[in-house]
């Protein structure tokens, strides 16, 4: 029985009780590509000569490295004496104890293979390799897809800062005097930890390089593939390449549970296994027998009809790998982040692709003014509906958008477009799924994982890493470092993070900002110092690379450098500020509250940077409604078109939606995030294809019958020239492009000088520019004072209410506002402006705010003017308000 993919024919899979009968040659012949017509291209050309491989024509380096595993744990049943090794489970927080390693450095002699160990010309090669780190990179084992990397790439040092006393984090944060046991106790682990990879591993540099020595590498002489699997008592190697024979390729163990195989080259120089062939690893274990995708594998592939997925070989001839041609961008002093989904990147109901994101999506982002690209979902995850987050393959990208040389293809063109391009990595946790993922993989519950309850997330139903154990740390590391040296990727957004430092993992608890709830018992120190360690390597070994951590609770120290005691991450994601307009907007106009607007933007800690966002993908999905629906809900598929008349609901809609943006991005933080389409007011909600969901109880969760058309972006909508949604589109991107040329999101200048309750007015300034939010539904204030603090003239930079964004008008953009000397607001200046309902109007002193060149509207190729929603307006009489015929002091607030 044969199927078919993209016009390849592929045999079926054998039965997991079906062996084949072929010997260890007619696996050979019987092998084929899955990804690759094998008569295309010659099979020798397989065996490059790399650059760092220049004597491996006289070497005497096996093929079979040995790996030193300082790893005591082992589940496996097995003759074979164990050796103790380090157990790296946090003791007492409330006691500082020493952290002692128990395994010492030894040089393991590697697992004698069933094969002749030749390196081709006769020679018998040494049975084993030094495993001295310092050394590795003249190992004649080299990671598959190595590419050609670009020349900043490899003059650029990499050096892991050695820890410093961690005491500094006091001196920022006195309070945290009252917590320092369990502070230094942490250092102290971190510190130690340290001490071990460099006595064991040769440094966090060796030990982050662990797919150089698991999963398959190649040499000159053939393919070895290594598995840490301590649970199995007996492992073969299948796939296509042997017809799934599981006597043809069997693996020896060593005594530290790694399994491992070397495959000679074929007679002709060809590889054992070509490049797209399905492979698995085949065990005997505690639960029975399993075919497991391997761990480190690079690439997996779900067959059309199959459930399960298989993992892919993946090696391409050197003329076909993709070679990164430009570099990567420095980091920007502000980000600016558009995070998307590549799969729902399309305006139509499908599964959009790299190449397409590439050439259609990323010139998008850059017009829009965005200075970074955040993708979800790259690690492989079986079950799509999970957004990502369920990831089984660590180290593949996810094969339902293309290839990895797809994905590289895409990175690189951002850099060309000088984006970053940040990765949503998941560490936090792993899918529950036993056939593709990591769970049960050697058929015990506490491979990767913590056993029994702490190893299990009930609420999203997935296993949750035991960050105690060093080989998880080995795989973790490594995976991060992994998609920042193979890939380019810029930088991380570690999903999660709240879940891992905590042992309740934030489910059913409230933080309110009390010491008490961050440094104690439910603390779980090994994530933490896990995150210091990884944290260590992104930023030790890519200096320009960037850190974001989502984490809800607000831990103290999360945001400063790990040398000084901290986490070490560049910037936390300010969640407070979704959940707050999600608040806000359930309640009346009336009931809007200045002040709590203000805290809630302005509630961080100081010198720890955040990425500030009115809403993400979270807003975005089914169950959930984003601010645009939120404020016009079903309006919004009536009244949108400008050819007929708007509603109250949709002006409100339109003013309030740009208003809370701006606000957000001007006092929420140092870095700013939208998810792609609500830049425009997104009507539509994301729903991923799916049936029926029969629960245990006999209940029926009704699905959408695996449609594909709320799983799509809209973006003819926010193009259209004839919709309102093109002036929200247009505001967002004038929005961004005023933050590149003001840089006010970092400026170290913010005052709060007016939150006025009975106006709902805000005013503030940051860097050079003064905002005014009037959030009154109806009041508009001529002659209003607004405090400032440097002299001269002031022009409008940015008006919600400008014609091209939707607005009414109402404000001349040529007006000239002159500051008179006096304190007013707690400012030793202030001018005098026009102040419309629901408006946010931005200033800058004249000889700052030249007009640039006009913005090109996004995607559209022939500019329309957009219509005028309401007709212009003559200033409105000035409101006698108390507070107007004599201004009511306001407290002024001084933020860091």
């Amino acid at each position: 029985m044969v199927y078919t993919v993209s016009g390849i024919q592929f045999p079926s899979v054998p039965s997991l009780q079906k062996s084949s009968q072929l010997s260890f040659y007619d696996r050979r012949s019987a092998s084929f590509s899955f990804l690759l017509n094998r008569n295309s291209f010659s099979r020798k050309s397989l065996a490059v000569k790399c650059s760092h491989d220049s004597d491996l024509s006289s070497s005497s380096v096996a093929e079979s490295d040995k790996v030193l595993i300082p790893q005591g744990h082992d589940n496996s049943s097995t003759t074979t004496d164990e050796v103790e090794a380090p157990d790296i489970t946090s003791e007492d927080p409330q006691k500082i104890q020493e952290f002692t390693m128990k395994g010492e450095k030894i040089d393991y002699e590697a697992v004698s293979t069933d094969k002749d160990d030749k390196d081709g010309q006769g020679h018998v090669l040494s049975s084993h390799v030094d495993v001295d780190t310092n050394t590795q990179a003249e190992n004649t084992s080299v990671s598959i897809n190595k590419k050609v990397k670009v020349e900043s790439e490899e003059a650029r040092p990499k050096i892991i800062a050695p820890p410093g006393t961690g005491h500094k984090i006091y001196e920022i944060d006195p309070s945290l005097q009252a917590h320092r046991a369990h502070l230094d106790f942490r250092y102290g682990q971190y510190k130690r930890l340290l001490e071990e990879i460099n006595k064991n591993e040769g440094g966090l540099d060796a030990f982050s390089r662990g797919y150089e020595k698991f999963g398959f590498t190649r040499s000159a002489t053939g393919i070895t593939y290594r598995e840490w699997a301590p649970g199995a008592t007996s492992a073969a190697l299948i796939g296509d390449f042997n017809n799934w024979n599981p006597n043809a390729d069997v693996m020896t163990r060593n005594e530290f549970g790694v399994w491992e195989i070397f495959l000679p080259n074929n007679v002709d120089g060809s590889l054992p296994i070509p490049h797209g062939s399905r492979v698995k690893i085949r065990m005997e274990t505690p639960s029975g027998i399993k075919d497991s995708i391997p761990a480190w594998i690079k690439f997996s592939v779900q067959a059309p009809g199959e459930i399960p997925y298989n993992g892919i070989y993946y090696d391409p001839p050197e003329e076909e790998k993709y070679v990164f041609k430009y570099p990567q961008p420095k980091r920007p002093k502000s980000l600016r982040i558009y995070e998307s989904h590549v799969g729902m990147s399309s305006p139509e109901p499908k599964i959009n692709t790299y190449v397409n994101f590439r050439d259609e999506v990323l010139p998008r982002i850059k017009r829009l003014g965005y200075n970074a690209v955040q993708i979800m979902a790259i690690q492989e995850h079986s079950y799509y509906a999970s957004f990502g987050y369920h990831v089984t393959n660590f180290f593949a990208p996810s094969s339902r958008f293309g290839t990895p040389d797809d994905l590289k293809s895409l990175i690189d063109k951002a850099h060309e477009l000088g984006l970053l391009v940040l990765m949503d990595i998941v560490h936090s946790h792993a899918s529950n799924n036993t056939l593709d993922g990591l769970n049960m993989f050697d058929g015990t519950d506490t491979h990767y994982f913590h056993g029994g309850s702490r190893g299990y997330h009930w609420m999203w139903d997935s296993r949750l890493f035991n960050y105690g154990s060093w080989e998880v740390l080995r795989y973790l590391l490594s995976n991060a470092r992994w998609w920042l040296e193979e890939y380019k990727f810029d930088g991380f957004r570690f999903d999660g993070v709240t879940s891992m430092m905590y042992t309740h993992h934030g489910l059913g608890v409230g933080f309110t900002g009390n010491y008490n709830e961050y440094f104690g018992f439910a603390t779980d120190v090994d994530a933490v110092v896990y995150l210091m360690l990884v944290n260590d390597v992104i930023h030790g070994l890519f200096p320009e690379a960037v850190t974001i951590g989502e984490d809800v609770s607000g831990m103290p120290t999360f945001c400063l450098p790990t040398q000084d005691g901290g986490v070490g991450f560049d910037y936390r994601l300010h969640m407070a500020i979704a959940d707050k307009w999600i608040e806000i907007l359930k309640k009346k106009d009336e009931d809007w509250e200045m002040g709590d607007i203000v805290h809630t933007l302005t509630n961080r800690r100081w010198l720890e940077k955040c990425v500030a966002y009115a809403e993400s993908h979270d807003q975005a999905l089914v169950g959930d409604k984003t601010i645009a629906f939120w404020l016009m809900d079903k309006d919004m598929y009536d009244f949108m078109a400008l050819d007929r008349p708007s509603t109250p609901l949709i002006d409100r809609g339109i003013a309030l939606h740009k208003m809370i943006r701006l606000i957000t991005m001007g006092l929420g933080g140092e870095g700013y995030l939208n998810f792609m389409g609500n830049e425009f007011g997104h009507p539509e909600w994301i729903d991923f294809p799916r049936g029926d969901q029969h629960l245990p109880t006999g209940a029926v969760i009704p699905g959408n019958n695996y449609s594909y058309d709320k799983c799509r972006r809209r973006f003819d909508l926010g193009d259209a020239d004839y919709l309102r949604y093109r002036g929200m589109q247009e505001f967002d991107q004038a929005m961004q492009h005023l933050e590149e040329r003001f840089g006010f999101m970092t400026s170290e200048h913010q005052y709060i000088s007016r939150k006025h309750e009975g106006d709902k007015v805000i005013v503030f300034e940051r860097g050079k520019l003064v905002f005014v939010f009037n959030f009154h539904w109806y009041n508009s204030y001529s002659d209003y004072r607004v405090g400032c603090l440097n002299p001269g003239k002031y022009k409008i930079v940015l008006d919600s209410d400008d014609p091209l964004f939707g607005g009414f008008n109402r404000l001349n953009p040529t007006a000239e506002y002159f500051t008179s000397d006096g304190w007013y607001d707690g400012r030793p200046r202030s001018f005098l402006v026009y102040a419309p309902s629901r408006t946010a109007v931005v200033y800058a002193l004249a000889d700052e705010a030249e007009p640039e060149p006009t913005l090109k509207p996004v995607e559209v190729l022939k500019p329309v003017e957009v219509l005028v929603m309401e007709p212009e307006l003559e200033p409105e009489p000035k409101q006698v308000l108390e507070s107007e015929s004599k201004p009511e002091p306001v407290e002024a607030e001084v933020e860091p």
